[in-house]
This record gives structure tokens, C-alpha cells and sequence, in this order.
């Protein structure tokens, strides 16, 4: 009589997954970027949400002549003249409302908080589209402050070394950093490479930057790509060194961070809680020389730029 065949039985992988706990992450947004160029900045507190930037009528005018020993009686006599009507820059507000079931916050809490995960992404969502603002909005982007002399094309489409020497001579008084989109820096980086004069990198906020003639280059995706084509900037900042700052508006009630206000603003009759997320914030150029731009940089033409209008 033949031996019975043993069946061995064990419990599956697919039956056992029911009893385990999962580590569960936070919900992870693929759009939130490091967003150096708030970093980088200097922010200055505005009171009453104005910035009145005062300047010097005709400072080509501002003149002192040195006299001769024998003439000191003759001193000569100046005045230093300012704008009659200075621009003033009024805070912008970056707000939407967040909209949560009050049952899903009650029921889906675990592990994570669903309010607390919704604020943040939502937050974050605003931060990105501020510091878009601060380079593309059409009243103060930077973009837009750029005056006409302070504008250079590139000398052969890609960006070289040389084109970058000459932002340097638009913005020579204590220059702080270059601002490219990553496709830019990229392109700037393969004509180094080329010309054999690859730039090297500096250690700043615990990333690395590459660098030219000693300033860094900083990445951000909110730099306009169109056609192939981007810009290149480079900024003088904070209000001593009469360069670019950011103003946000201290003390606001809800306040979470600089110039951000988060507001409960109460539960409705379907159930649904609301919360108002503004961020008031805006940008000055405090003297023209503080910021120049390289226009129509070519990046290359095997990129899908449509990937990057997000901010836009």
C-alpha cells in the first residue's frame, strides 16, 4: 500500500497582512520644492501693510567738488532733493479657504491628524505660490522690476561664463546670488564644463550650490521656461546694502508664520469645517542697480516644459 503524501499547511502572506499594522507616511506633495529664494532674501516687518521707498531725485545731481588749500572760504553749497511721489508697495495676499467633513476628521484621525495634514499641505501650497509671486507677479516680481538697462541678452544662446560676467557688471556692489531655473543652472553647467572651467560648489542652508566668481547659483522652478528659453537674474539684497527685501505683515491674527494667517472660520450646517490660510507678502527693488536679468537663455530642446507651468 502506497505511503499517504503528507500536505503541509501554513498560513499565507495575504491572510497574515490582515493582522499587521502598516506604517502609514504623511501624505507626500511632489510640488513642494526647498523654495531657496525665500530663504535668501532679507524680510522686512511692514506696519499698516505699505512700504513707502523713498529715493533721491536726480542722485546724478549729488555733487562735491574738493577745494584748494587757499580757497577753504569758498565752500560750495549743495542740497540732496527726494522724489516728491514715492512708490509704495502695498502687501499682497496669497488666501484660500480649506474645506474638511467634520466626519472625516472625527473618524480618520489615526495616526495622522486630518486637519493638521490638510493645513499643511494646503500651507505648503501657498508658500509655493508665494515665492512664484515674488518673481512673476506683473505689479512687484521680480520680473517685472527689472529696468531696461539692467536687461542683457546672451552672447550665443546658451549661458556662458561670459554672460554671467557681464550680470556682474550690472549688479557689482556686493552682489548676493544668482536665481535660474534648474534647466538654467544645468545648461550653465555644461557650457563651464565645455570651456573647461567647471564651477565649483559652496555649502549653504546644508545643500550644495554651484558657484560663479564666488556667488551662488540658486535653483528655483518658478523661473519662466517657455519655448526652450529661460532667464537668468542676479540680486543685491536687504535695505542697507539698498538691494531687493521681502515684506511680509507681523502680528496678524491666525499668525503660523511670518505674514501667515491660518483662521478657523466655523462649522456648517452640511458639516463641513473651514479654515482661511492667507499669506500677505511683496517684494521692493530698492535701487535699479539691485537686480539685472540675462534674457532669452536656451536650456536645450529635450525637456518636457510643460511639467513646469504649475506656479506660473
Amino acid at each position: 500500500m502506497a505511503a499517504e503524501k503528507k500536505v503541509h499547511h501554513a498560513l499565507g502572506d495575504t491572510a497574515a497582512r490582515q493582522l499587521a499594522n502598516a506604517t502609514k507616511t504623511v501624505p507626500q506633495l511632489s510640488t513642494i520644492t526647498p523654495r531657496w529664494l525665500v530663504h535668501f532674501l532679507e524680510w522686512l516687518p511692514v506696519e499698516a501693510g505699505i512700504y513707502r521707498l523713498n529715493t533721491v531725485k536726480n542722485p546724478q545731481d549729488v555733487r562735491v567738488s574738493c577745494s584748494q588749500r587757499e580757497d577753504e572760504g569758498d565752500l560750495p553749497e549743495i542740497f540732496v532733493d527726494y522724489e516728491e511721489q514715492p512708490r509704495e508697495y502695498f502687501l499682497n495676499a496669497v488666501t484660500t479657504v480649506l474645506d474638511v467633513h467634520t466626519r472625516i476628521s472625527d473618524l480618520y484621525s489615526s495616526p495622522h491628524d486630518q486637519i493638521k495634514e490638510q493645513l499643511r499641505l494646503t500651507i505648503e501650497t501657498v508658500k509655493e505660490r508665494q515665492e512664484s509671486e515674488l518673481i512673476n507677479n506683473p505689479d512687484y516680481g521680480l520680473l517685472a522690476n527689472v529696468s531696461d538697462e539692467q536687461r542683457i541678452s546672451t552672447l550665443t544662446g546658451a549661458p556662458t561664463p561670459d554672460d554671467l560676467d557681464d550680470l556682474l557688471t550690472k549688479v557689482w556692489k556686493e552682489p548676493a546670488f544668482f536665481l535660474a531655473h534648474p534647466l538654467g543652472i544645468a545648461a550653465f553647467g555644461r557650457e563651464c564644463t565645455r570651456r573647461g572651467v567647471p564651477p565649483p560648489t559652496v555649502s549653504l542652508f546644508g545643500s550644495q550650490f554651484l558657484t560663479w566668481r564666488g556667488i551662488p547659483l540658486v535653483p528655483s522652478d518658478k523661473v519662466p521656461v517657455e519655448d526652450g528659453k529661460t532667464k537668468i537674474l542676479l540680486l543685491r539684497v536687504g535695505q542697507k546694502r539698498q538691494g531687493v527685501s521681502g515684506l511680509f505683515q507681523p502680528g496678524v491674527a491666525g499668525e503660523q508664520g511670518p505674514g501667515l494667517s491660518v483662521r478657523f472660520m466655523g462649522i456648517s450646517r452640511n458639516a463641513i469645517a473651514s479654515y482661511l490660510i492667507s499669506l500677505y507678502c511683496s517684494l521692493v527693488v530698492h535701487t535699479e542697480d539691485a537686480l539685472a536679468v540675462l534674457d532669452d537663455v536656451e536650456v536645450g530642446k529635450y525637456h518636457d516644459y510643460a511639467a513646469l507651468d504649475t506656479y506660473k
